[in-house]
């Protein structure tokens, strides 16, 4: 039987774990893990007890070109020879009904909710807020040609293809009228700013999406279904959108980083910019944007769910109160940076 009517049936999963030479035993047993709402993430273990993980797009309405779980192996495979901490890509699986990759497990913690970030130290909960932007400083270094990414999306200036494109996702995913993000993406795009380099962007690189180690090191980047090719300064934008302070109206699954011990924005974001002297001008440009992309795809999430119960993760979903409050948070960013 398909594990929680998500199309995933263990028993036949096994002739393709023999075929790619992954070795097992005993009964294999898939179960959901983690908080994502977007393509879903699976544990399955062995009857010895080995783990992998399974990744496969959500189910119900999919938007063109989102979940695509097949490119996303393709870009943690060429990543397996850099400097970026990724998981291993197994295998890829084509005849379930939906795509599944197999991933090797990566032991570790996930920061995926307030609660597991109480239990670390406050040195530990320094410790990884200050890696994260080491971390991104190695995705945006990655080589294109040399790890066969350079064809990975289009070249044109990112700014108008991000605005572009998560312009369609909200018409398409919308559940209400909303004139305070209509107004905003007008401000957007007003204020575009000049794009002086392109490089690897994850497009959603935030505290959830990694993995970290006992000493608070990223040993994981996750989570790549968003990956293209852009403005290595969107992908600051968008950890720092996913990284409220105290005082801050936004909470839900992002209030992790307002406890004590966790760097401040400013300090993520000097890190970042003295590991790779990039200049800072077009910040808050992306900053304002990574809020306004933050909502369309909380939005997107809340249509998911109410298309399918099935894709509501552990935490709960995303609600219209929240997605107001990142467009709230959006346009006094916008206004501090004189957009």
């Amino acid at each position: 039987m398909a594990e929680g009517g998500f199309g995933i049936d263990p028993a036949a999963l096994a002739p393709w774990l023999a075929d790619i030479g992954v070795e097992f035993s005993g009964e294999l047993r898939v179960e959901r893990i983690g908080l994502g709402q977007s393509n879903l993430t699976f544990r399955l273990t062995d009857g010895a007890g080995r783990r992998w993980v399974l990744r496969r797009p959500p189910l119900g309405r999919l938007l063109s070109s989102a979940h695509d779980v097949v490119r996303e192996a393709r870009i943690l495979t060429a990543l397996e020879d850099t400097d970026v901490p990724t998981p291993r890509v197994l295998g890829v699986f084509l005849d379930a009904g939906a795509p599944l990759v197999l991933m090797e497990f990566v032991d570790g913690v996930v920061v995926d909710s307030p609660a597991v970030a109480m239990g670390l130290s406050l040195h530990r909960r320094r410790a990884i807020g200050l890696s994260l932007g080491e971390t991104l400083a190695r995705v945006h270094a990655v080589d294109l040609d040399r790890a066969g990414l350079a064809d990975l999306a289009s070249r044109r200036p990112y700014a108008e293809r991000q605005l572009a494109r998560w312009s369609r996702q909200w018409e398409r995913s919308r559940t209400r009228e909303l004139p305070a993000l209509e107004a905003l993406t007008e401000r957007l795009r007003a204020a575009i700013p000049a794009q002086r380099e392109t490089t690897l962007v994850h497009g959603d690189f935030h505290l959830r999406n990694v993995i970290t180690g006992t000493d608070g090191e990223v040993t994981a980047v996750l989570d790549w279904e968003l990956c293209t090719l852009g403005d290595p300064l969107a992908d600051l934008g968008t950890l720092l959108a996913y990284w409220p302070e105290p005082g801050d109206a936004v909470g839900g699954e992002l209030s992790a980083s307002v406890l004590p011990g966790f760097p401040h924005r400013d300090e993520i974001a000097s890190g970042y910019l003295d590991h790779t002297g990039r200049d800072p001008a077009a910040l808050g440009f992306w900053h304002a944007l990574g809020l306004w992309k933050v909502a369309i795809i909380g939005e997107g999430v809340l249509r998911r769910a109410i298309d399918d119960p099935r894709n509501r993760a552990a935490a709960g979903t995303a609600t219209a109160e929240q997605i107001n409050a990142l467009i709230d948070s959006a346009t006094e960013v916008a206004d501090a940076a004189g957009l």
